[in-house]
């Protein structure tokens, strides 16, 4: 189990192979929420969202990285975007 007190805001979230997935806003209960700066558009043009990730995909936590053990495509698949 990761010691989720390890995630540090602005630790760069990467998948298990290697690809960026987004930058730590702050843990938010048991999910990590990802920064706006780094989230793609809406499909509907609309600006870029914070999303979400479950604190259960870190895989290890190594300085200012934030390891999943899915990798970025099965982690962005996994958003689930703010309210």
């Amino acid at each position: 189990m990761v010691d989720v007190s390890q995630i540090k805001e602005h630790a760069e979230v990467i998948g298990a192979d290697g690809v960026h997935v987004g930058t730590v806003d702050h843990v938010d209960g048991d999910r990590i929420k990802l920064t706006k700066n780094d989230s793609p558009q809406t499909q509907d043009g609309q600006g870029a969202k914070h999303h979400y990730l479950p604190i259960g995909l870190v895989a290890e936590v190594e300085g200012d990285k934030v390891r999943l053990s899915a990798t970025a495509q099965n982690a962005v698949d996994q958003f689930e975007e703010a309210e």
